[in-house]
């Protein structure tokens, strides 16, 4: 069984005991969070929503909050000495899912 679930403005595609990151969420770490369900599959059965399915329930627990990786952004115009270099770190939340029903 597994059910795409919507959070932080981007889908994800979820099952049991999986841990994914999503956009930082304002919870600490051992909260447990509800997440809206899009399309859950068990099996041979589709069940869509129309936007979310209401009978369907995804519950994951916040296991870290955390920065990914640094992403380096440069400015460069030839011939002009402009020359500027910003870097970004991305916060995230890691949630592992506890149940999907």
């Amino acid at each position: 069984m597994y059910a795409i679930v919507t959070t932080g403005g981007k889908q994800y595609k979820v099952c049991e005991n999986d841990v994914i990151n999503v956009e930082k969420l304002d919870a600490k770490i051992g909260d447990k969070v509800n997440l809206d369900v899009l399309m859950l599959v068990d099996g041979d059965k589709v069940t869509n929503g129309n936007p979310i399915v209401r009978t369907a329930e995804v519950l994951g627990e916040v296991v870290s909050q955390g920065k990914e990786d640094k992403v380096v952004v440069i400015k460069y115009k030839a011939k002009k000495n402009y020359r500027r270099k910003q870097g970004h770190r991305q916060p995230f939340t890691a949630l592992k899912i506890i149940s999907v029903k």
